[in-house]
């Protein structure tokens, strides 16, 4: 039931994504009434890669803060930090390379998270409505390119921020998912992943699918081969959503049984799982059902690297 949506600024790199997509995932609220969040691709931080924490629970969240920041001066110069609530936002400098840098942030003994990382990706999560995001996070005036969003129902994990998406593809910047339905097979592929050093923090099934997009990149595949495979070795019913700073997509179970409608305009591409969001923020411009069987697409932000190069 949850509810999944993205936005791509076809002719704009400096379009309203964050306004487009929370009257869409307004919309899709009652899809989703237990938490919501939006992973969108702007101009970047000039002066290095924003990476945002979940601090621990139950511990005084300044004193997590400070203990953040100590261990964050190990890895990389911290030029600004924000926190909002349990998530401190960070725009520094790294000098050590990504493992070693979540290494030093995330020792498994105190229960801190990094959420996103990257040079353009802005990723907000919360427990609750959309309309929690705008107030917390100042959504509605995040402009830039494309994005995506969600609003969960929770069906077999607890309701808290980490088990909140979009879900960031640990290892690789830049990259998040969301996802509506059910990876039968998520145990099998966990096991399959922690032997290989991966770490989860929730035990929804969707984040699952981050990690692996994440594995088959470091693998050398392109995403355009990670994305294809995945049809393959995810078992359910389940349709989910990718964004990069070049680009965004979707990809569907083998039987299309999770709902997904996307419009295609001059100006823009908009996906969600009901028409209804697509009206409430772009009004009516002629909306399509995607059709059944192995489905995946990829749309190349104009301008990009992967549009330059086709």
């Amino acid at each position: 039931m949850c509810g999944i949506a993205g936005y791509l600024a076809r002719t704009d790199g400096d379009a309203p994504v964050g306004a487009v997509l929370l009257d869409m995932l307004g919309a899709l609220g009652r899809r989703g009434p237990d938490s919501a969040g939006i992973a969108m691709f702007g101009h970047g931080e000039p002066d290095g890669a924003v990476c945002c924490v979940r601090l621990p629970d139950e511990v005084d969240p300044e004193i997590s803060e400070a203990k953040l920041l100590d261990r964050v001066a190990g890895v990389g110069r911290v030029i600004r930090h924000r926190r909002v609530d349990q998530v401190v936002r960070l725009v520094i400098e790294r000098t050590s390379e990504l493992p070693a840098f979540l290494a030093q942030i995330e020792r498994r003994s105190d229960g801190f998270e990094v959420v996103s990382l990257g040079r353009r990706l802005e990723l907000m999560k919360q427990v609750g409505s959309p309309a929690n995001l705008d107030a917390a996070f100042g959504v509605k005036g995040f402009r830039g390119s494309h994005g995506i969003g969600h609003t969960r129902l929770s069906t077999e994990s607890r309701v808290d921020l980490s088990h909140s998406q979009p879900f960031w593809a640990r290892g690789i910047e830049d990259l998040a998912t969301v996802h509506n339905g059910h990876i039968t097979n998520y145990d099998r592929l966990r096991r399959i992943y922690e032997q290989k050093g991966y770490r989860f923090f929730t035990h929804n099934d969707s984040e699952v699918i981050a990690v692996y997009l994440a594995d088959r990149l470091h693998d050398g595949a392109s995403l355009d081969e990670a994305v294809r495979s995945s049809l393959d070795d995810f078992d359910g019913s389940f349709t989910y959503l990718f964004a990069t700073p070049d680009a965004f997509g979707y990809a569907r179970d083998p039987f299309a049984l999770k709902p997904l409608i996307t419009v295609e305009t001059p100006a823009y591409i908009a996906v969600a799982n009901e028409e209804v969001a697509i009206r409430a923020a772009l009004g009516t411009a002629g909306v399509a059902h995607e059709p059944s069987g192995h489905v995946y697409r990829i749309f190349d932000r104009p301008g990009s690297v992967a549009d330059a190069a086709a």
